[in-house]
């Protein structure tokens, strides 16, 4: 039996080493870049004028003018033109490329147009206001984005400015996820009442798919002879096999010896935890295996917990836990790590956490009622109102 901490670290320290694939940017959100973007020339290209306004030499504001001839207009996407006359002005648009001889922009609000001049009715002016300078943003081949960064719809602005319309990301591992037990049935029907129906395979795959993985749904029985025939079946088409079910202490839980027949070597089985105690782990060389207990909370606990963290270190993206403050008081005699069904609320600034625990590790019709788990240390059984604890979110 390990730690919590003990089971994360052996975890992090057996990481997938995943491939590259080549996507389209609009199929790239969600997913974990793999190669470096840089800027193909400055960012801004050019000295881009931010406000609809004029455009003008601030020295003659300074030396008292206030009033200037309309020289001309510029429109976003039109060459550069020059202003001829250092006493006049010209119009441009946001976008507008800043003109020769100008170093300001003044707003149409802080003017007043009349008779073809422009009339300036605010008191000061400096220059490069309302002016986006050419390179200030990055420099040409400047790295803008590197490696392990999660694709949002920001960075797919970016790399579309640089001129790419597919960009190289991480594969994930082909997924199974395996639910064992003679009392499943498929979720298309009418369950006898000694039966009910799959529910953890369909959440391991919906919370793998808002990481943009797909896995493949497999249903086997309790009985050893089948089982190891259909996870020999299984097993040489998929990197990532996640089982529900099976690992406990039961006369029919042979997951664990028929894992180890098949070459997986065990690395851990149970963590002092709750729920989810029974967890194990292992790997081959060519699969890593969780087998999460049955127990739906448990199968989603462990899930957020130790298999999102492997995925996401794996693809070289560190992305550390909240931490949350417990909004009562709570107490937990055993001596294990317990997570905590917690509601999160907003206040002042800070993230309150306010307990949820349900009714034990069966009840998975309260997780619609919490955000995540808060992680309570197996050293105390008290916790205080305004402790500070880990925080694992699944929404």
């Amino acid at each position: 039996m390990v730690s919590v901490s003990e089971a994360a670290s052996i975890i992090l320290s057996h990481p997938f080493i995943p491939r590259k694939e080549k996507v389209s940017i609009m199929l790239s959100v969600g997913r974990v870049l793999a190669e470096s973007i840089n800027a193909d020339r400055d960012f801004p290209p050019f000295d881009r004028v931010t406000m609809d306004g004029i455009a003008l030499l601030s020295k003659k504001f300074r030396d008292g003018i206030r009033s200037f001839e309309i020289k001309g207009i510029l429109a976003a996407g039109k060459p550069r033109i020059a202003l001829a006359d250092p006493s006049g002005c010209i119009e441009v648009m946001t976008g507008a490329v800043l003109p020769e001889g100008t170093d300001t922009v003044v707003r149409y609000e802080d003017i007043e147009i009349t008779n073809g001049r422009a009339s300036i009715k605010i008191e000061q002016i400096s220059p490069g206001d309302n002016v986006h300078f050419q390179g200030t943003d990055a420099g040409k081949n400047k790295t803008l984005l590197t490696p392990g960064i999660r694709i949002s719809p920001a960075e797919v602005a970016l790399i579309a400015s640089v001129g790419k319309s597919a960009v190289e990301v991480f594969a994930f591992p082909k997924t199974a996820i395996i639910s064992t037990g003679d009392e499943l049935v498929s979720i298309d029907q009418i369950p006898l009442p000694h039966q009910i129906r799959q529910s953890n395979a369909y959440a391991l795959q919906a919370a793998l798919l808002e990481l943009r993985c797909e896995a493949n749904l497999f249903s086997v029985t309790d009985q050893k002879e089948s089982l190891e025939k259909d996870l020999s079946a299984i097993f040489p088409h998929h990197e990532l096999i996640i089982l529900s079910g099976g690992v406990s202490k039961g006369k029919f839980d042979y997951i664990p010896q028929v894992l180890e027949s098949l070459g997986v070597k065990k690395l851990f089985h149970q963590v002092t935890q709750k729920p989810g105690k029974p967890f194990w782990f292992g790997s081959s060389d060519h699969q890593t295996v969780f087998a999460l207990p049955g127990n739906p909370v448990s199968t989603y606990l462990c899930f957020y917990r130790f298999v999102k963290p492997w995925l996401t270190k794996s693809f070289g993206s560190d992305e550390p836990f909240p931490s949350a403050v417990l909004a009562h008081d709570f107490s937990f005699k055993p001596s294990l790590t317990y997570f905590l069904q917690v509601k999160i609320r907003e206040e002042n600034g800070r993230r309150m956490a306010y307990p949820d625990p349900g009714g034990g590790s069966g009840d998975f019709a309260n997780l619609k009622e919490v955000d995540g788990f808060l992680e309570l240390p197996a050293e105390k059984t008290d916790f205080k109102k305004g402790e500070v604890f880990s925080f694992v979110p699944f929404r």
